[in-house]
C-alpha cells in the first residue's frame, strides 16, 4: 500500500466547551479518493477546516502528518503551499471578475513592473479547462455570465492551478445537473489516475460509490469506521451514518385530503433581465386541505419562479391571483403572504433563507418577533424558551442558540429556516428543494414532519429536482416545462418516466433528458 499523503490521528476540536470532534482518524494516499460520510453536524466540515488550516495548528488537538512529517499550518496559504486545496460548498468566486482572473486570483502571472500578463493567464486558463474536458467557457468573460454548474467546475480548475496534491470537495454536486455531475465524476476519476488524492464529501451516496476507494464515516464527532468501498453497500453506509437502519426513506402516513383551500391563477413572471421573455407563462393550479403537492420539471422550467411569484418574492415583474379559503389575497411582499397564512422555505437558503450575521435562535424567531414584544421591548426570556423548544422539536444541532447560523452545517441551517416558517402557523407551506444538501437521516426526519403536518391539515407544496423524492412524498404532482403547466397527475402508479415524458412534452429534439436535475 502506498504511503499516506495525509494522515490524521486523534483529531479533537471544541467550541465553547462543546466537543465537535473527538478522536478522528483519517488517511488518504496519492491517487486515492476517500469518501467522508456523516450526517449534517457530524463534524465533516470542521475536520476539513482543520486540514485546510481555516482552524490553525494549536486551535485543535491531535496529529496531522503530511507526506510523513508533521504539518504545522497557521493559515490557508500554508496548506495551499503544501498542496492541500479545498473547494467549499459555497463557491469562493468573484462574480465580476473574468473566469481567468478567478482561476489565478492570488496567483496572478505578471509582467515586469507588476502588470497582469492577461495573455498568459488566458492561455493557461483555457488549457486547464481543456484538460478537464470543460467546454463552452470563454475565459475572458465574467464568471457571473455562467451558471452554478459551470462555476463549480471553474472552482476545480482554480484548485488545480494551485498544483493541488490533495483536493477536498465539499458537496461538489449540490448545484449541478445530472450531466454536469457526470463531468465532475469523470474529472475526479482522471485526477486519481494522475496521482491526485481526493476527499469527497457528499450526501449523494451514489456519487460516493462511483468514485471513492475508501469510506470514512463519522457520527456526532466520533470516528465510526473506515472501510474499502468494495466491502460496503449504500444501506450499510446509511446505517453507520445514522446509527440505525432506514428501511423506508419515505415514511408515508395516511392523511385526509379535504376540499380546495388554495388557488393560484394565471401566474406569469417576466425575466428580470429580459422583459420580453416569460419565465412562467399563465400557470394555474389548486391545492386541497391536507394535500402534499409535488412540483417537478426540467432545470430552468420555472418552478422556483412560480413559487416566488405566489409568495411575493419574485425579483422581476410578475402577476398572480392568489386565493385562500375563497378570499383573494393581496401579496406584494413575503410579509403579506406570511400574514395571510402562506409560508415558504426558499431554494437558496444562503441568499434568501438565513441572516448570516444573526445567531441561530434569532434567525428562528425573525418572522414572529411581534409575538414576544411587550411595551416596545422584546421579552428575551420568552423568546429564548421558544427557541429551545423549537430547536429540540426539529433537532437543530448547535452548541448554543446564540452561535452564528453561518457556522452551522447546511442541513441544520435548513432545519432552522423550516422552524422559522412553521412558527408562523401557516395554512399553506411551500418547500422549495427542502432536502438539498441535507443528509439521509435529516431527510427522513423532514419527510416525517411533512406527513405529520399534512395529517394535521396543513397543505404543502414541495418543489424538488429529485424525482424519487417527488414520487415518495406527493399525493399529486404538477409538471412544469418551459414556464407552462405540462401535467397534473394523481400520484397513483405514477413513474419517473411519466413525469419526464410530460416535462419534455414532445420536445425531445430540443431538450436533453440529462438536463433533468439529479434523480438519484
Amino acid at each position: 500500500m502506498a504511503q499516506a499523503l495525509l494522515e490524521l490521528r486523534g483529531i479533537a476540536k471544541s467550541f465553547a466547551g462543546v466537543r465537535a470532534l473527538d478522536g478522528i482518524d483519517l488517511s488518504v494516499a496519492p491517487g486515492e479518493c476517500v469518501g467522508l460520510c456523516g450526517e449534517n453536524g457530524a463534524g465533516k466540515s470542521t475536520l476539513m477546516k482543520i486540514v485546510s488550516a481555516v482552524y490553525p495548528h494549536g486551535d485543535w488537538s491531535g496529529e496531522m502528518l503530511w507526506e510523513g512529517r508533521p504539518l504545522i499550518a497557521q493559515n490557508v496559504r500554508d496548506t495551499e503551499r503544501a498542496g492541500i486545496v479545498i473547494i467549499h460548498q459555497e463557491l469562493m468566486l468573484v462574480p465580476q471578475l473574468s473566469v481567468a482572473e478567478n482561476i489565478f486570483l492570488g496567483n496572478e502571472i505578471t509582467l515586469s513592473g507588476g502588470r497582469m500578463n492577461y495573455a498568459a493567464m488566458y492561455q493557461r486558463a483555457d488549457a486547464l479547462l481543456r484538460e478537464l474536458n470543460i467546454e463552452g467557457i470563454n475565459v475572458a468573460q465574467p464568471v457571473m455570465n455562467y451558471g452554478g454548474g459551470h462555476q463549480q467546475l471553474i472552482e476545480i480548475a482554480k484548485a488545480l492551478n494551485k498544483r493541488a496534491k490533495l483536493l477536498i470537495l465539499d458537496e461538489p454536486s449540490s448545484s449541478l445537473t445530472a450531466a454536469e455531475t457526470q463531468i465532475l465524476l469523470n474529472i475526479v476519476r482522471d485526477l486519481k489516475k494522475r496521482g491526485v488524492a481526493c476527499v469527497y464529501i457528499s450526501h449523494k451516496l451514489d456519487e460516493v460509490e462511483a468514485v471513492c476507494d475508501t469510506i470514512t464515516v463519522i457520527r456526532d464527532g466520533k470516528h465510526v469506521a473506515t472501510q474499502p468501498m468494495a466491502q460496503l453497500t449504500t444501506d450499510r453506509i446509511i446505517a453507520m451514518m445514522v446509527g440505525r437502519e432506514i428501511t423506508n426513506l419515505f415514511p408515508r402516513e395516511p392523511h385526509e385530503i379535504g376540499e380546495v383551500i388554495f388557488e393560484a391563477r394565471n401566474v406569469t413572471c417576466f425575466d428580470a433581465t429580459n422583459p420580453n421573455r416569460k419565465r412562467v407563462d399563465d400557470v394555474s393550479f389548486s391545492l386541497r386541505k391536507g394535500e402534499i403537492l409535488g412540483v417537478a420539471g426540467l432545470v430552468g422550467a420555472g418552478r422556483t419562479e412560480l413559487m416566488q411569484a405566489i409568495f411575493g418574492a419574485y425579483p422581476g415583474v410578475s402577476r398572480a391571483d392568489v386565493w385562500l379559503n375563497g378570499k383573494r389575497l393581496k401579496i406584494g411582499a413575503p410579509a403579506d403572504a406570511i400574514r395571510a397564512g402562506v409560508a415558504m422555505v426558499p431554494e437558496d437558503r444562503k441568499r434568501h433563507g438565513i441572516v448570516p450575521q444573526l445567531g441561530v435562535g434569532h434567525n428562528i424567531t425573525l418572522a414572529v418577533l411581534a409575538r414576544f414584544a411587550k411595551g416596545g421591548r422584546i421579552d428575551s426570556a420568552s423568546e429564548l424558551d421558544t427557541i429551545h423548544t423549537e430547536m429540540k422539536r426539529l433537532s437543530v444541532r448547535a452548541a448554543s442558540p446564540m452561535l452564528s447560523i453561518a457556522s452551522l452545517s447546511g442541513g441544520n441551517q435548513q432545519k432552522a429556516v423550516l422552524t422559522r416558517m412553521l412558527l408562523t402557523d401557516p395554512q399553506v407551506l411551500i418547500l422549495d428543494e427542502p432536502t438539498r444538501g441535507v443528509d439521509v437521516g435529516a431527510k427522513y426526519e423532514i419527510y416525517k414532519l411533512m406527513f405529520a403536518l399534512a395529517r394535521r391539515g396543513m397543505s404543502i407544496i414541495v418543489v424538488s429536482s429529485e424525482l424519487p423524492e417527488v414520487l415518495g412524498v406527493s399525493d399529486r404532482v404538477l409538471v412544469i416545462g418551459e414556464g407552462r403547466l405540462r401535467g397534473d397527475f394523481v400520484n397513483d402508479g405514477l413513474t419517473q418516466e411519466d413525469i419526464l415524458a410530460a416535462a419534455l412534452n414532445a420536445q425531445t429534439e430540443r431538450n436533453d433528458p440529462s438536463n433533468l436535475a439529479s434523480v438519484a
